[in-house]
């Protein structure tokens, strides 16, 4: 149990880091704007989100949830300032109905968009090395609608379980590689209170999966529960088809109980090559 504790824990604390390093080797460049409600107030107290263009597919919050490359907040006008690192990206934001700062997708109500070009298909922004840009005024944000009907839709669903009991409000997350290293690409909406989750994905193909309590990178509190889809050093693929739902992906979790001393013969997670 212990050595299964530790594994976890290592995994946990390199969760999102490797983009970070990546990004640091990068020129910046400042990208500032306003944005605003349609027809109505700011967005501020939300959060605005970016999508790198290299490293993942459009995002379509409708279907499915991309794990945004850079978020920052919004101010109480709406105002925001962040410094990205060159290159091509989409640009988001979302306001909570509920008040909270919440990383992770929008639910029903909550204030959402996605910019978008004249033909309505998201707008792409290129960032030049040492480039300040100040974008204007947006009002572009609307009521999110919900998730589109589940017909249609490809997904992974299943429960997580703590002890074989469901664990309400964790998360779900999609990973492309095996190693699960790194900003995850996608993740779920919260687990129901009966423990099912839905991990909405863009297309069909293997995916891996991990589920924790929090979004965001970091390591774990005590308390706190993770846990992988598969084996102790082997998270196992789920195979999905597009169009379709892979049903019946169960994941166990424990609960991390503290950090211990280091047990000889640990070392850091890495899954066995499939």
């Amino acid at each position: 149990m212990k050595k299964v504790v530790f594994i976890f824990s290592v995994l946990f604390i390199s969760i999102f880091t490797l983009s970070g390093v990546f990004a640091q080797e990068q020129s910046k460049c400042r990208i500032t704007g306003t944005l605003m409600i349609k027809d109505s107030g700011s967005m501020g107290g939300g959060l605005i989100h970016f999508f790198n263009v290299e490293t993942g597919p459009i995002p379509n919050p409708a279907k499915y949830w991309r794990v945004p490359d850079e978020i920052a907040d919004l101010n109480e006008k709406g105002e925001f300032t962040i410094e990205l690192p060159a290159g091509k990206y989409y640009m988001g934001a979302i306001k909570r109905i509920s008040g909270k700062k919440d990383v992770g997708p929008p639910v029903k109500g909550d204030f959402f968009f996605i910019s978008s070009d004249e033909k309505g298909d998201p707008k792409v922004y290129q960032i030049k090395p040492g480039e300040e840009i100040n974008i204007g005024t947006l009002s572009e944000a609307t009521p999110f609608e919900g998730w589109a009907m589940k017909d249609g839709l490809t997904a992974i669903e299943g429960s997580v379980l703590l002890n074989e009991e469901p664990v309400e409000g964790a998360l779900v997350f999609g990973y492309t590689s095996p190693r699960m290293f790194g900003k995850p690409d996608f993740v779920s909406d919260k687990v129901a209170k009966d423990g099912r989750y839905i991990l909405r994905v863009p297309e069909g193909g293997s995916y891996y999966l991990m589920a924790r309590d929090l979004y965001g990178g970091g390591p774990p509190g005590e308390g706190s529960i993770m846990g992988v889809y598969g084996k102790e050093k082997t998270p196992t693929a789920v195979r999905v088809y597009t169009g379709e739902s892979a049903k019946g992906i169960n994941i166990n979790v424990i609960k991390f109980p503290g950090r211990g001393p280091r047990e000889e013969g640990m070392k850091r997670f890495t899954p066995d090559k499939p």
